[in-house]
């Protein structure tokens, strides 16, 4: 006889045409044939549709035998990320006569991108055979390098998206039904229980020396064992984190003959991440749901706010384009707030231009300036107004390339800086690398012209054209969200 069923749950039967059929208990939908099942399985010992979503590296792999019309959508997906077709009103193809044009913000805008990131992941999560939390998390960071190596530093509101729903996941995943029986121990078997897992966490056996890093050491440590107030009724409250690199001695659900690699991939979370719940997709997917409504909502709950930092008589600076910034000035307008404008032009792009249009078609009183005229102007100026690329775990800002130098000139005359920013663009990212953070070099086209190249002085010459500017958090006043105002050091 074949078995290769969970703990001994396999059935078979014969049709009329004498093939034999597997049909497991634990899925009655998974109904394949001995051949297939055993070719799909690759000689893992498993037949199950999610058996090969073991690592993130083999999430592309598993979507090509078992999800086809995902995979397709997921490539879709990046070649429209690749040649930019999710173009803003900056980058007008069938206007944009120059390179300057065509280079402008890479002609994307950041809440386009995320909400088709959303809805991408909305589709894959919905419909893939994923069957834990733990085969969950790993096909979203599968997804999440996918995507990263295409967007990457221009996009990293991709990134935050993938990390808030593996947040999500893990939220719902840590919340464990207690059964009847424990609900009424309340007492100090409880305490021992837990003392008992504690000390099998830390008698780590020579054999495993290898295998031990500073995380997993630390999560055996008895003060990771935290005690989590639930948020539903009949819920447990405590939580023990598992080794991070390789499962329990004890654990029957490793076998002894797996190498260490598998180890390392088989015990990555909780051994509560790996039990099976029924409840887990729906509340992934009204989680996408509210994030998909938040974005929705963005620039609304933004523009409510315009009031409270937008006053009469006031004159505000801005530099270059953002749709963020013009929709809150033209909300204040629309309060009956009369203030005057000055928009840098934002070389050498100049999505100042556009952006001065759009703000005296609007009524407001609008003046363009060079941006070399920055620090001369600033003296009149009451507040600055910057847009917001990405904000950065220490309270700093990606902006625009010259954004640094605005906001270097609002500090030396003591003006207010204020970053307009959705929850989206919050990156857990540290500027290690100064101004290379989360920046980009493009062609200097639009800088120079090529022609000029063959002269022997223009060839002694390095042209550098960022695309962005980090402005480190003591230079930015405050941050103005969709969930309201902070300061760089409460932004985290």
């Amino acid at each position: 006889s074949i078995g290769c069923g969970r703990g001994g749950a396999t059935h078979f039967c014969a049709d009329t045409e004498e093939r034999l059929w597997l049909r497991t208990a634990w899925d009655s939908r998974v109904i394949m044939s001995v051949d297939n099942a055993a070719a799909q399985a690759g000689g893992s010992g498993s037949s199950s549709p999610a058996a090969n979503l073991d690592r993130p590296s083999s999430v592309r792999k598993w979507l090509s035998k078992t999800h086809p019309k995902q995979l397709a959508l997921l490539d879709q997906f990046e070649i429209s990320l690749r040649l930019g077709r999710f173009s803003s009103r900056g980058c007008d193809e069938s206007k944009a006569t120059s390179s300057q044009h065509q280079t402008y913000q890479y002609g994307r805008e950041r809440e386009q991108v995320t909400l088709r990131t959303l809805e991408l992941l909305r589709s894959i999560v919905g419909s893939t055979r994923w069957q834990n939390a733990a085969q969950l998390l790993t096909l979203l960071r599968g997804l999440g390098n996918e995507l990263h190596g295409l967007g990457g530093d221009k996009e990293p509101a991709i990134g935050n998206m993938v990390r808030r729903i593996m947040c999500a996941v893990r939220d719902e995943a840590d919340r464990v039904t207690v059964t009847p029986a424990a609900r009424k121990d309340d007492g100090m078997g409880k305490i021992d229980e837990l003392s008992e897992q504690v000390s099998s966490k830390m008698n780590i056996s020579s054999s495993r020396e290898s295998n031990s890093s500073l995380a997993s050491m630390l999560w055996a440590h008895p003060q990771q064992i935290s005690k989590q107030h639930s948020r539903h009724p009949g819920e447990s409250d405590d939580r023990l984190r598992s080794d991070s690199l390789a499962s329990d001695p004890g654990d029957s659900s490793v076998s002894a003959s797996k190498s260490c690699e598998d180890q390392s991939v088989a015990q990555i979370h909780p051994p509560h991440y790996y039990q099976r719940r029924d409840d887990l997709r729906s509340s992934v997917m009204e989680a996408l749901q509210e994030m998909m409504g938040e974005l929705e909502d963005l620039h609304k709950s933004i523009n409510d706010q315009a009031v409270q930092h937008i006053h009469a008589g006031e004159i505000i600076l801005t530099y270059a384009l953002s749709k963020t910034v013009e929709l809150f000035l033209k909300a204040a307008a629309a309060k009956k707030r009369r203030f005057q404008v000055i928009v840098c032009e934002g070389a050498p792009h100049f999505g100042g231009h556009a952006m001065a249009k759009s703000l005296a078609e609007a009524g407001i009183d609008t003046t363009v300036i060079h941006d070399a005229a920055t620090y001369a102007i600033m003296a009149r100026v009451n507040k600055v107004l910057l847009p917001a690329h990405a904000v950065l775990a220490n309270g700093g800002l990606i902006a625009p390339s010259g954004s640094n130098m605005v906001a270097l000139a609002a500090k030396q005359n003591s003006v207010p800086v204020v970053a307009l920013a959705g929850m989206f663009k919050l990156c857990p990212l540290y500027p290690h690398e100064g101004q290379d953070t989360l920046n980009d070099l493009i062609s200097p086209s639009s800088v120079s012209d090529y022609s000029l190249m063959g002269s022997p002085t223009m060839c002694e010459v390095d042209f550098v054209n960022p695309v962005h500017d980090y402005i480190p958090p003591q230079l930015i006043d405050l941050y103005v969200t969709n969930i309201g105002g902070f300061q760089p050091s409460y932004i985290y």
